[in-house]
């Protein structure tokens, strides 16, 4: 008679979700290792303390610009730039990308042009915007745009072309024209996923946030931490890269909780 083997947990197994205390511990044990390996490179000299300063100087930095500084207002206004670049990308993407997922036609105009732009650096177009829009807004909300916009219209068609052709073909057989077909089968189908892209190219949006605020600008996080490279307070540089991250994340978790409560039979499912 053959033993039955015990059945044991192991530590990594595929697709098989972990329990809410691992996943606890594991997040909060990852920043521990970051912080930690950080104090201990500055205690103990590791690194020059000009360059890189200890954590308790940079979080003492953020107290100060937020209680002394008015960073506050420079953080309200780069939210501002970033969120309202987002919406008007999205307003083009969205309706772009269907229609090239929707409808070959349009994509085989399309897809060649997005495609080539996808490859352009954003930051390349700064000398141009300036001189078109001058060293207001404008060119930083064009800038931001720039960055994500193309990104997004690729991911949004790639999805609308996943949609299932039988639901489609279904459609179709049961006499829906090509806009309701669009409309009330492919939209629905793909919109979770246009969420999840919008996700996505939200972080990319922050990541040149701070290349457009550089450029001729005296109000957001770049420009205070482009101010405090002058005077080599590098806590203060530290402490805006933070402050980004914080703000992306917080975005992020955001659009997961909209995504779990717009769709929350997908999360049942996996």
């Amino acid at each position: 008679m053959s033993r039955s083997q015990p059945n044991r947990r192991r530590l990594l197994q595929v697709r098989v979700p972990v329990s809410p205390l691992q996943a606890l511990v594991s997040s909060i044990g990852i920043w521990v290792v970051f912080f930690g390996g950080w104090i201990l490179a500055t205690s103990m000299g590791w690194v020059n303390p000009i360059l890189v300063p200890s954590p308790e100087k940079v979080f003492r930095s953020i107290y100060v610009l937020f209680a002394d500084q008015g960073f506050a207002n420079d953080v309200l206004i780069s939210v501002a730039r970033v969120l309202f670049a987002f919406a008007l990308a999205c307003v083009v993407a969205v309706p772009a990308g269907v229609a090239m997922g929707a409808f070959p036609a349009i994509d085989a105009v399309l897809a060649p042009f997005v495609s080539a732009w996808r490859y352009l650096p954003a930051p390349s177009f700064i000398p141009i915007l300036l001189m078109w829009f001058g060293t207001g807004e404008e060119p930083k909300i064009a800038l931001l745009f720039l960055g994500v916009i193309f990104f997004l219209i690729t991911l949004i068609a790639d999805h609308t072309k996943d949609v299932r052709k039988e639901l489609i073909e279904t459609a179709m057989t049961l006499g829906a024209g090509r806009w309701i077909t669009v409309f009330q089968v492919m939209l629905p189908a793909v919109l979770p996923n246009i969420l999840v892209a919008m996700r996505q190219m939200l972080a990319v949006v922050w990541t040149y946030l701070v290349i457009a605020e550089i450029v001729a600008s005296t109000t957001g996080i770049g420009a205070m931490m482009m101010r405090a490279r002058r005077f080599l307070h590098t806590d203060q540089i530290m402490a805006g890269i933070i402050v980004i991250g914080v703000l992306g994340l917080v975005f992020d978790r955001l659009f997961a909780l909209l995504h779990r409560r717009l769709f929350p039979y997908l999360q049942e499912s996996r």
